[in-house]
């Protein structure tokens, strides 16, 4: 029997959690995995723009899904969920700093705060950064309520971090100039 993408059971503002519990649309919990599945759209916009040629297709694939892991683990009730679901490891963290470390590696030493842009695609990883730092504030204001896993954060810590190396790799990949912020005196 197939699934119906529309239950009804949504239609006055409450969701349910894995595991049953229901709770409003408003939610911490809701927030913070809404922000995490809106980050894994944006992703998977960065990748359709940098193509399967680039070298970091294939580590943004990986990330869209730890964010799809992440996110179960965040719409989980802690409490009443009974289902087995993926779990985030120190080894994806690692990738990310190995990504980062590689880049590293080519780049220019920064001396200044780079303004976002110069390229489409650069603009578009510098938003997908901001909205994980914004899936990062969300984590950790849930986790004053509700325990997360601090692999959770520092994940997306990470990432956020990784995106901005992407961003400044893609300068370089795509001959566009970083522009470099020197506040008004």
């Amino acid at each position: 029997m197939a699934i119906k993408i529309y239950t009804k059971t949504g239609d006055k503002g409450e969701t349910s959690l894995i595991g049953g519990t229901r709770v409003p649309k408003h939610h911490i919990r809701i927030e913070a995995y809404g922000t995490v599945d809106e980050l894994n759209s944006y992703i998977g916009l960065v990748r359709d723009l940098i193509t399967e040629k680039h070298a970091q297709f294939k580590l943004l694939v990986e990330v869209q899904d730890r964010l799809f892991t992440m996110g179960s683990i965040l719409a989980a009730d802690p409490e009443k969920n009974k289902m087995k679901l993926p779990e985030l490891k120190e080894s994806d963290i690692e990738l990310l700093e190995k990504a980062i470390d590689e880049m590293d590696k080519v780049l220019p030493p920064m001396k200044h705060f780079v303004l976002p842009g110069g390229h489409a695609t650069i603009s578009q990883v510098h938003i997908a950064r901001c909205i994980c730092r914004r899936a990062e504030r969300n984590v950790l204001h849930l986790n004053e309520v509700f325990p997360v896993n601090d692999l959770t954060f520092k994940y997306l810590n990470r990432l956020s971090d990784y995106l901005f190396t992407l961003s400044r790799q893609l300068a370089i990949d795509y001959k566009a100039k970083e522009t470099p912020w020197l506040p008004r005196q």
